[in-house]
């Protein structure tokens, strides 16, 4: 299975730091949070990586290069302007072949990977929720036994991590759209699947929760 990772924002909530580096060079502990991505995604087994970028994606090529250093191939999908997450992933779809693809935002921070399985059949997707942050507090998605919907109680906040089949995309128009329409349509046939990822997570998207991270990893470290 391929990998992708959604690199093209332009990380307005994070200036000034974005105005001079896209948003996942920002660094945490000294290190870039996409690297931690290429890391864990090398650990699990994933040799085939793609990254889409828009804003500065110059210096993420730079800093990156073909992810040799990680033992993994890097592949690029370059974007004149962002095309939101459906938008980037339709591009990329000739970079990620023809089977299932897993995606993760490159702007949150996770302790570990979430256990990435194949599709089960007739499943267009499956995402993984966290427990809802103070930020998003009534959540996006259903979850009953393992599949997903739009309505009902409870609701719980989409992590970012998905594993995606081409075919969810098939009727979609080139440029900018977002992952979420998509998503709620094939949520109506029962065909998306998902999961609870109760590891630690976060949405780096504003300063302040940087600062919280970078303090929690200064400490884990000493």
């Amino acid at each position: 299975m391929k990998a992708m990772i959604l690199a093209a924002g332009r990380g307005e909530r994070l200036r000034p730091l974005t105005d001079s580096v896209p948003k996942p060079l920002v660094k945490v502990a000294g290190k870039p949070l996409i690297v931690y991505h290429i890391e864990k995604l090398a650990a699990a087994g994933f040799t085939e990586i793609v990254i889409n970028h828009a804003w500065l994606g110059h210096k993420l090529i730079e800093a990156l290069g073909d992810g040799s250093q990680w033992q993994v191939n890097i592949h690029y999908s370059k974007e004149l302007s962002a095309l939101e997450t459906g938008g980037g992933i339709k591009q990329a779809l000739s970079l990620l072949g023809d089977d299932a693809f897993f995606v993760i935002n490159g702007d949150i921070f996770i302790d570990k990977l979430p256990d990435i399985k194949p599709l089960t059949a007739n499943s267009l997707a499956h995402l993984w929720l966290v427990d809802n942050p103070v930020q998003h507090p009534s959540g996006d998605f259903s979850l009953d036994n393992g599949k997903l919907s739009d309505s009902g109680a409870n609701k719980l906040t989409f992590s970012g991590m998905g594993v995606y089949h081409p075919l969810l995309f098939a009727d979609t128009l080139d440029g900018a759209f977002a992952l979420a329409p998509l998503l709620r349509q094939a949520m109506a046939s029962e065909r998306v699947t998902g999961e609870h990822f109760c590891s630690h997570w976060c949405d780096v998207g504003t300063i302040e929760r940087l600062k919280k991270i970078e303090e929690r990893e200064i400490t884990k470290v000493r």
